[in-house]
């Protein structure tokens, strides 16, 4: 026990130096600080705040699931984030101070998640709204830190409410909406009360999206599930007029902001920005974005504006030439893959989904996108001449592209009966290796114009999930989840020795010398295992919770690196089995990890469709 007490006292903190990665999904996530110099946006259980001109990143933690809204007060001075949990659990809303980066309080009251959030205009108050297992308005006091008074947020015949904001000048005043609820409320102080009022529509029944007040508090605009905006007066609560009659918003009205006198920016589930004024509604002038709109936050007054989108994308948009600049994009769905080319840290590739992109390390700037629709690409590997990307598909192809255009260069069709889930590529680029989700191991021979099986080694009784070849190209070692791993000679093509171990193996490294290996995988350790008879030579416990995904060797072998389901990257020394150092940032699970050519950065990966980088720890 000693020993490990002392280890733990050792390990440093890695140092982060850039994340890629926002997740769209989270109506009005995106937020540009009143400072104008910087916008703020929610990844997974982080919130980041990155300056838009230096592209300089903070991060701030605390939340223990993912971020489910996040709100600016108009000061500037406070950040407030509310999140899911599980059900029956309690969800956190944080408040944070900006200027400080750091947390203020943690408010506890609600269930099961927190819908929206909203400061009143002087920074007195905080309301917020439970989630559907909820279902209540809660009001906080920023200065005492605690809640004021509550109320179920809507009637017991109608929805959830979803959405609240405050009126501009007044701190006693806010709205609520949601599945056919509008309510007008007005805090009593004195009584610690909150009484609301129905607002009035008539025939018209609605489900809110999304909301915004006017610049003088006279009308508030509501974006609704069937593509139309209804504006109602705050003060009679009625319904004073609603639009477009024709063209509705495809994908209903999902973020909405009022400009000044009646001037509105709509966004549509379709990714349709729209332009257009109060009563006709009408599109005065219009964009099409990649993905469905869930932000539009404007920069000072509104001259420029930023726009994110479900996919992913955050826009600048100019109000008068409505031109826009794509900012940042990343991916939007687990990232299952990350590769290096050989001898190169300049860039790197990874694939998600239906994509493969292709990324500037320093800049974080994606060069190339390669997409596959409807597909899932499983892994993927560069040729040593730089000349193709070779990945996994879950169709059971094999696709080389092109790295600097995305041409599709061949298919191997039917390489694999349940999907490609690995592959590996030799260093003088005359062999593909790829494991498929039946469990065989196949060895293509790469010609000018053909790609021919030379042999299907048939073996694992379940999916490969990781292939590496040794540097002569005459053995390679696949790691599978039915508990073992293989050394195969590709000369003689047939099996040189077999690992067994009581785990689904997730990832296996060649040490540089090439006498040993070190596996990981579910059973949480790292084991290293002797080539020449598949013996172990020793465990170590690598993690207190979940699987370990992914892991990387130095090329020198002193210091390899894992990443895994406790969201940790860990840099261990090889000898002494250790961990010197450990990299918090992640919050999903990581899925993949690497050490650039140069021993510059380690780049990891995770579901929630995060790349993070971080500065390798020791001088190479």
């Amino acid at each position: 026990m000693e020993n490990q007490i002392s280890t733990k006292a050792e390990e440093a903190k890695l140092e982060l130096e850039a994340v890629i990665g926002f997740n769209g999904h989270v109506p009005t996530g995106l937020q540009c600080h009143p400072d104008q110099e910087h916008l703020i946006y929610p990844l997974g259980c982080t919130i980041l705040i990155q300056s838009i001109n230096t592209k300089e990143q903070n991060l701030l933690r605390g939340h223990g699931n993912n971020v489910s809204c996040v709100t600016t007060s108009k000061s500037g001075v406070y950040i407030a984030s509310g999140q899911v949990t599980f059900m029956g659990f309690k969800a956190d809303i944080i408040l944070w101070d900006y200027k400080k980066r750091e947390l203020i309080a943690r408010l506890s009251l609600h269930k099961g998640k927190i819908e929206d959030l909203a400061f009143s205009p002087n920074d007195l108050y905080l309301v917020s709204l439970g989630g559907p297992d909820d279902g209540s308005v809660v009001v906080w006091s920023i200065a005492k830190r605690e809640a004021i008074c509550g109320s179920p947020a809507a009637g017991l015949n109608v929805g959830n409410a979803t959405t609240v904001i405050f009126l501009g000048s007044n701190d006693e005043m806010f709205v609520t909406a949601g599945k056919g609820t509008i309510r007008v409320w007005e805090l009593d102080l004195p009584n610690r009360k909150i009484w609301p009022t129905e607002c009035q529509t008539g025939q018209m029944k609605r489900i809110v999206l999304s909301i915004t007040m006017a610049t003088d508090d006279c009308f508030f605009y509501l974006g609704t599930t069937t593509g139309d905006i209804l504006k109602l007066n705050p003060k009679t609560k009625l319904l004073v007029d609603t639009g477009p009659a024709k063209d509705k918003f495809s994908l209903g009205v999902s973020a909405i902001k009022c400009l000044k006198m009646e001037e509105l920016l709509v966004g549509s589930g379709a990714g349709l920005l729209v332009f257009c004024k109060s009563p006709s509604y009408k599109p005065l002038k219009k964009l099409q974005l990649q993905g469905g709109i869930t932000s539009i936050t404007l920069r000072g007054e509104g001259h420029q504006f930023f726009v994110g989108t479900e996919e992913s994308y955050i826009y600048c948009v100019n109000l008068t030439d409505f031109k826009e600049t794509l900012i940042a994009t990343c991916h939007f769905e687990a990232v299952q893959d990350i590769v290096f080319p050989f001898g190169t840290a300049e860039l790197f590739a990874t694939c998600a989904k239906e994509d493969i992109r292709v990324w500037h390390t320093l800049s974080n700037r994606e060069l190339l996108r390669i997409t596959v629709h409807n597909m899932t690409c499983h892994s993927i590997d560069f040729m040593r001449d730089g000349k193709s990307i070779i990945s996994a598909w879950n169709d059971g192809k094999i696709r080389a592209f092109t790295p600097e255009t995305g041409r599709l260069l061949y298919v191997i069709n039917n390489a694999h009966r349940i999907g490609v889930t690995a592959i590996a590529t030799t260093s003088d680029c005359k062999r593909v290796i790829s494991g498929g989700g039946e469990g065989e191991v196949r060895v293509w021979q790469i010609g000018c114009q053909t790609q021919k099986l030379e042999e299907a080694l048939k073996e694992h009784k379940s999916s490969v999930s990781c292939i590496r070849v040794k540097k002569n190209n005459e053995e390679c070692v696949t790691a599978s989840t039915d508990g073992t791993c293989i050394i195969w000679d590709l000369v003689h093509l047939r099996r040189n020795q077999m690992i067994l171990a009581n785990n689904l193996f997730q990832c296996v490294c060649y040490h540089p010398d090439e006498f040993q290996l070190i596996t990981c995988g579910t059973d949480r350790k790292i084991a290293y295992w002797e080539v020449f008879d598949g013996s172990v030579i020793r465990e170590l416990e690598a993690s207190l919770s979940g699987s370990i995904n992914g892991m990387d060797i130095t090329q020198e072998g002193v210091y390899f690196v894992t990443g895994g389901d406790d969201h940790l990257v860990k840099v261990w020394d090889y000898n002494e089995g250790e961990v010197t150092h450990v990299g918090i940032g992640h919050s999903g699970n990581i899925t993949g990890i690497r050490i650039s050519p140069g021993n510059q950065y380690i780049i990891s990966v995770s579901t929630d469709g995060a790349i993070l980088r971080w500065k390798y720890p020791f001088a190479s």
